[in-house]
């Protein structure tokens, strides 16, 4: 008879906790704030309803700074973690109220947040999701995480910077494959800086834009792929290494 299971209680427990502070810190922003019309309070879907957010929000930043970190924090990891699209919208938000620096380390602090609660709850209860929505993807990501484990962080951080598989899919799939979370961490913290960096650089011109599309133009779209490249590179070079080594293996053996 096969052993039982462990049942994952510290990650239930690090899942609980992060829908706690969700709650809290949300419940603890509105307590706080001055009696007044939040009817503008709403997740934007547009680039218009972005802006009329962004005007409303601007007179209490000021004033309310913390509360409306902590409550831009939640919303922002509650999509993450739970994969509610719009993200994007929250991104260009943090450079319209924060600026450049401080919109990308708010930027980056809450999406790897968000990334991280994504890939406990994926270990938790995200197999059967993951398998019936992407299985050719998973099996694709599961070979190239077994044949990259010795620089599987190059690798990571290669998909991070590049949209060669979505961002979503490797929160969920990470856990299934094996990946680490430490691994994880550290290519989704370090990854996501370029894509933070063009949103918030975007937000704080909020109008100027005219549609998402002018988001990435070509030379940041060029900019993204030869970090990734470079990051990806010395796992290449890993691999040529090793194939040249076995050769001389080889010879000698047959001789």
């Amino acid at each position: 008879m096969g052993r039982e299971e462990r049942f994952p209680v510290w990650e239930a427990a690090l899942l609980a906790g992060v829908a706690a502070a969700f709650a809290t810190g949300l419940v603890g922003v509105y307590l706080s704030m001055p009696h007044s019309d939040y009817s503008f309070l709403k997740l934007p879907k547009n680039l218009q309803e972005l802006q009329i957010l962004t005007d409303h929000l601007e007179d209490y930043t000021s004033d309310y700074t913390v509360q409306v970190l902590v409550g831009y924090c939640a919303v922002y990891i509650f999509m993450q973690t739970f994969m509610i699209p719009g993200t994007i919208f929250m991104s260009l938000l943090a450079g319209a109220l924060f600026g450049q620096l401080g919109g990308v380390a708010l930027v980056v602090f809450a999406a790897t947040s968000g990334a991280s609660s994504c890939y406990f709850l994926s270990k938790l209860i995200g197999k059967p999701l993951v398998f019936s929505l992407w299985p050719d993807k998973l099996g694709f990501f599961q070979k190239q995480v077994a044949k990259r484990r010795e620089k599987l962080l190059n690798y990571m951080l290669f998909l991070r910077v590049t949209p060669t598989l979505p961002n979503t899919f490797i929160n969920l799939a990470s856990p299934i494959v094996d990946v680490p979370y430490h691994i994880f961490f550290l290519a989704t913290f370090i990854g996501l800086i370029p894509a933070a960096y063009v949103t918030v650089r975007a937000g704080i011109a909020l109008g100027d834009l005219s549609s998402l599309s002018d988001l990435y133009d070509k030379q940041s779209i060029a900019l993204l792929f030869l970090i990734g490249v470079v990051s990806v590179t010395p796992t290449l070079l890993g691999k040529n290494e090793k194939q040249q080594g076995k050769g001389p293996e080889m010879v000698a053996s047959s001789s």
